[in-house]
């Protein structure tokens, strides 16, 4: 009988792990809280459970390891469950990272002291209890900082503070965005930021994937941090790069994990690299299924399945085979209600482009983008060199054309 993976999380985003895991000859299950989820389509079987329901989730994998077949690894690919996954692992006695690596990774606040007690760059940071402490921390430590919720999710409530910015008003919507209610705030270093996608084994980091990601629009959705997308290969020359991946590996250790990938957001801030946060994770974006196997050749996401169940990496498939510019940007509708996508066919057809995703359809409601998720298209090109490249990933968000009208 074939091996079993679960992934945790069925969207969109998911859908090429959830691919590729069939390809690779593996009975694939999937779980997730909306019947219609894209990526039950790839999946064999299909378990009906919120990713983020600990307790439901480890309860449908629990049955069906018992009574349809049993469950060999569990993984995540875009969603950001650590927790979930964790615990179904530890409660199907599975390799994983643990629950403790796990929880540090979901709060903010606790990954940073942990983080600075085991001597790994962060900037400067503070828990904030409320407006008038922050407005306190303002005055002694100066600007600009980023207040940011301790526990949430895709750049969800975090805001660049500048003196034009109200204090009573951020922390407000930093601690709406906040389960827990919890807000800190760090130093914003000034600085090219990098992501990083990192397969960890034995305690040893690979770090195969750096994205140079890309804030033109920074000034555009202030004080919001708005992504619009990245860049590979990193323009950063290769002592910088090892700088990086040593502090992901040291960040890694401290969370305790010690096999498993994890997702970061590195700053270099006058030279040194700086991490802002590390997710216990694959990450989202098509970074690791889609970008990173088009610049280096290295299948990225068949590797972490091995991971995910207790196999060991195939040292020469974790090799970069080639440096290949790859150039992700995002299409931003002006406010308001879409009434109609055009052009999606004609940037397919653009040379160079390797993937195309609209995830808005006409009839949505488009709000001013306030988080990293507020993007209604994505396209990913190749060039012969990083100016080809961006010039086509641009052409072809121009290509494709939605139309708004205000509400």
């Amino acid at each position: 009988m074939s091996r079993t993976i679960l992934f945790v999380g069925a969207g969109i985003e998911a859908l090429h792990g959830l691919k590729r895991a069939r390809e690779m000859g593996l009975h694939v299950v999937a779980s997730d809280m909306n019947p219609e989820a894209t990526g039950f389509a790839a999946a064999d079987d299909r378990l009906i459970a919120s990713t983020y329901d600990i307790e439901a989730s480890v309860a449908a994998a629990r049955d069906y390891h018992r009574t349809v077949r049993p469950i060999d690894g569990v993984i995540a690919l875009g969603t950001d469950v650590p927790r979930t996954v964790a615990a179904i692992q530890d409660a199907l006695g599975l390799p994983g990272i643990g629950g403790e690596a796990a929880a540090l990774a979901m709060d903010k606040l606790a990954m940073k002291e942990r983080f600075r007690a085991r001597g790994v760059a962060v900037p400067w940071f503070s828990a904030v209890a409320d407006a008038a402490s922050l407005r306190h921390i303002v005055a002694v430590e100066g600007l600009p900082l980023v207040l940011k919720p301790v526990d949430s999710r895709g750049s969800r409530g975090v805001l660049r503070l500048g003196p034009e910015i109200d204090l009573d008003w951020a922390f407000e919507t930093a601690r709406g965005h906040s389960p827990t209610g919890r807000v800190m705030v760090e130093r914003y270093l000034a600085g090219p930021q990098v992501s990083t996608e990192t397969l960890v084994e034995n305690g040893r980091g690979y770090t195969i994937g750096y994205s140079d990601r890309n804030y033109e629009l920074l000034e555009r959705f202030a004080p919001h941090f708005i992504e619009n997308g990245g860049e590979l290969p990193s323009r950063h020359d290769e002592p910088t790069r090892a700088a990086i991946a040593d502090l992901v590996e040291a960040a890694s250790a401290a969370l305790g994990i010690r096999t498993g990938t994890v997702k970061g957001d590195i700053v270099v801030a006058d030279g040194v690299p700086h991490v802002i946060e590390l997710a216990a994770r694959l990450s989202g974006g098509y970074f690791c299924s889609l970008e990173i196997p088009l610049n280096t050749g290295v299948d990225f996401v068949a590797q972490a399945i091995r991971l995910a169940l207790g196999e060991p990496l195939e040292q020469p498939a974790i090799a970069p085979r080639y440096s290949r510019p790859v150039v992700q940007r995002y299409k931003f509708p002006a406010p308001g209600r879409i009434v109609s996508i055009d052009g999606v066919e004609a940037a397919r057809a653009l040379p160079g482009i390797a993937e195309i995703v609209v995830s808005k359809r006409p009839g949505d409601l488009i709000e001013r983008p306030t988080d990293s998720n507020a993007a209604a298209a994505m396209a990913i090109a190749l060039g012969d060199s990083r100016e080809e490249a961006i010039a086509r990933a641009a052409a072809a968000i121009e290509t494709i054309r939605i139309e708004t009208v205000p509400q």
